[in-house]
């Protein structure tokens, strides 16, 4: 399953995850933090997919309610749902 989410309240604009069997496979942002983002994607790839979410969900940057690891468990959680 691939989703695509569109980010809400960040600098990135959508978030790619693809899910196999319960593990994401690769992730990719467009927009935001190009060298974070991509070190966040190597880390979840690999991991099984509901305890990427858990862990990423909540994560705020600075002020803001949300961060894009926050909006990357999202788009896991609605590619799970098979949203």
């Amino acid at each position: 399953m691939i989703k695509t989410h569109k980010c809400k309240g960040t600098c990135s604009k959508s978030v790619t995850v693809e899910i196999s069997d319960g593990v994401i496979k690769s992730a990719q942002f467009v927009g935001g933090c190009d060298g974070n983002l991509k070190g966040v994607c190597a880390l979840v790839t690999g991991m099984d997919a509901e305890q990427a979410a858990q862990r990423l969900e909540g994560i705020r940057c600075g002020f803001k309610n949300t961060s894009c690891p926050d909006q990357l468990s999202i788009a896991i959680r609605e590619a799970l749902r098979g949203e």
